[in-house]
């Protein structure tokens, strides 16, 4: 188990091993959950949550159909064509 300790300031170190296991870097904000146990730190979601109702109105009803894999194919040889065209 880890220990750490409060700062003057109310600063507390997150001991490195903790920070490596939860992938957290400089800057990262948590949250702050008082429970009955003590205080529980997570990390802060980058963006609020949402429904598949709160997003789907984003999508254009009158948007093309889906690509197929010709088509990414197609567009691939295209972009190589036109990329490499005047190199010899």
């Amino acid at each position: 188990m880890e220990t750490t300790r409060l700062s003057s300031k109310g600063q507390v170190i997150i001991p490195k091993l903790v920070r490596k296991s939860h992938h957290w870097e400089a800057g990262q904000e948590l949250v702050v959950v008082d429970t009955e146990d003590g205080v529980l730190l997570k990390p802060k979601n980058a963006f609020p949550e949402s429904s598949i109702d709160d997003v789907a109105g984003c999508l254009s009803s009158s948007q093309q159909s889906a690509k197929t894999e010709v088509d990414y194919q197609d567009a691939i040889k295209q972009g190589v064509k036109e990329r490499f065209h005047d190199r010899s």
